[in-house]
């Protein structure tokens, strides 16, 4: 495979994007370990972000298949790589069946609960292709999508799951969910013309604002009764402070006439929003008391 011909795919499964996260799973994998006495070894992590990179990648690739003629019709997005016909649909098969098996893989080499949840996991992921064309509440279902990470994570070290991990789950659900409104607000137009559904849709743009707020205010609520929850030190309030920080100046850029700092919102500040979380949590699961 040729670097143009790599990088095209990169762009094709926003690989980028990972960021957004990976972080929250790392969490999470942090919080299992702890609880159990110490930190996580080097394999399991790696094997964590090998599913992660898998997980993300298949459900992209599948993604662009589902929406290949939306996005063949949508100026903002008809120079993407399956309607551009830089990639063929045959090879996007192929690779999301390729991320999906890399995925399962990862799971194996973690423990049989991880296993035995991978093809729910992989049809979670695969299911969100299809969610707007019958509910505006497709990004909740995105946010899931992403939700989910900490609590594999949490399974991933520890073999089951414990219910704190939940919260994490709703929060980063939330914040997901949150910034896809947001970023959804530039197709208004066009899904009202496909029929489509999105929360803009059907609360208009200034709704829209609002509904994002209201879900990025609980993920900061949220996050509050996680680090209460699991005791954490001062760290962790710190990364709590600093992301409602970033999550306010990210809907100062956001307003009703005028989507023209959407990049930087969805991009820059989400990818701030993750590393930051990691950072400061990181190091108050490396201080708490197990």
């Amino acid at each position: 495979m040729t670097k143009s011909r790599i990088r095209t795919v990169l762009e094709m499964i926003k690989f980028e994007h990972s960021v957004f996260a990976l972080p929250f799973a790392l969490v999470g994998a942090l919080l299992a370990a702890r609880a159990g006495g110490g930190l996580p070894g080097w394999r399991p992590i790696l094997w964590i972000i090998v599913a992660m990179v898998g997980a993300r990648s298949a459900a992209m690739t599948m993604n662009r298949i589902a929406d290949i003629e939306f996005d063949g019709r949508n100026p903002r997005t008809a120079n993407r790589a399956l309607p551009a016909g830089t990639l063929s649909v045959g090879f996007a098969w192929a690779f999301t069946i390729l991320a999906s098996a890399v995925l399962v893989l990862a799971a194996w080499r973690l423990n049989p609960l991880a296993l035995k949840l991978s093809p729910v996991a992989l049809a979670i992921l695969f299911l969100y292709s299809y969610t707007k064309r019958f509910t505006a509440w497709s990004h909740f279902v995105l946010g899931f999508c992403l939700g989910i990470s900490p609590a594999a994570a949490w399974i991933a070290i520890r073999g089951s799951l414990d219910w704190r991990m939940l919260i994490l789950c709703a929060a980063v659900t939330l914040w997901v969910g949150g910034f896809d409104v947001l970023y959804a607000c530039q197709d208004v137009d066009f899904d009202r013309a496909e029929g489509l559904h999105s929360i803009p849709k059907k609360f208009g743009i200034p709704g829209a604002l609002q509904i994002a707020r209201v879900m990025h205010l609980a993920m900061v609520a949220l996050l509050v009764w996680l680090a209460t929850a699991f005791h954490l030190a001062w760290p962790a309030w710190v990364g709590i402070a600093v992301v409602a920080l970033l999550l306010g100046y990210e809907h100062s850029l956001v307003k009703p006439n005028d989507l023209s700092k959407m990049n930087a919102a969805f991009f820059a500040v989400n990818g701030y929003i993750s590393l930051l979380f990691l950072l400061f949590w990181g190091a108050a699961v490396v201080v708490m008391h197990p």
